[in-house]
């Protein structure tokens, strides 16, 4: 449902992305780690055709991200730390746009509005002007949009990073519906917990290659490290970290 295949992406002559590959399947929410820089917005970017790839491809439901852009999109839910609301208009309204835009409308956009209004807790704020939101809010309301047409692959940049834990709960029961439905999710986190409790697969970036990948079982094995924060830092390179017993 999510393909990357040898995908390469320069920016002058700095190299993000080198020669990646990997797939995500139906039904599959695969976390994908690495400190800052390590290349995994701008494959994430580049999965949503926000960029080109220098060389390679990558396909979302089998349509070329860039060839088939449109389509990609329409398969798509997209989520990443700096995507923006229209500041004027209510979370109901966006979602409401959003949702035409997918191709939604009527009965069958109303009912899928009011299902995230529970699942995500929107109803105290949903008629309220983005503008006006907290920050926990409107990242709410954004991961609201991104599946309101219940999209057959998500990705999602960081999607619990200004929420609460309780917030953040809601965020991951939705991740788990979205696998259950058969969705195909990429779920790039800081949060190991969180990458542990709902993903069926990891893959690691460092300096824009991926360096493993598999079950939390097989990376902490191929680590040889008792846990997965343990296993992110030696997957990172911090060899010094690693020389300190964990807390």
């Amino acid at each position: 449902m999510i393909e990357v295949e040898a995908l390469t992406r320069d920016f002058g002559s700095s190299r993000a992305v080198n020669a990646v590959s990997f797939g995500v399947r139906a039904g599959e929410v695969v976390g994908l780690l690495g400190a800052n820089g390590a290349g995994k917005t701008t494959t994430l970017r580049v999965l949503a055709g926000l960029l080109k790839p220098t060389s390679g491809r990558t396909r979302v439901a089998g349509h070329d991200s860039h060839l088939e852009g449109l389509a990609a999109r329409r398969s798509l839910g997209f989520l990443t730390a700096s995507t923006g609301l229209y500041e004027r208009l209510t979370g109901r309204e966006v979602l409401e746009t959003f949702g035409q835009l997918s191709g939604l409308a009527g009965a069958r956009l109303r009912t899928r509005i009011e299902a995230l209004t529970t699942e995500l807790e929107l109803g105290a704020f949903l008629d309220k002007r983005c503008g006006a939101l907290s920050s926990g809010q409107r990242q709410r309301i954004s991961i609201a949009r991104a599946v309101v047409h219940e999209p057959a692959a998500c990705v999602l940049d960081e999607p619990t990073a200004t929420l609460d834990p309780l917030a953040s709960r809601d965020i991951l029961e939705l991740i788990v519906r979205s696998r259950a439905r058969g969705a195909a999710v990429l779920f790039s986190t800081h949060r190991l917990e969180e990458a542990a409790e709902v993903c069926t697969r990891l893959l690691f970036m460092h300096r824009g290659n991926l360096v493993a990948q598999g079950t939390l079982a097989q990376v902490l094995e191929a680590s040889g490290q008792p846990s997965l924060t343990r296993a992110f830092l030696h997957f990172s390179g911090d060899g010094r970290a690693l020389t300190t017993s964990p807390p």
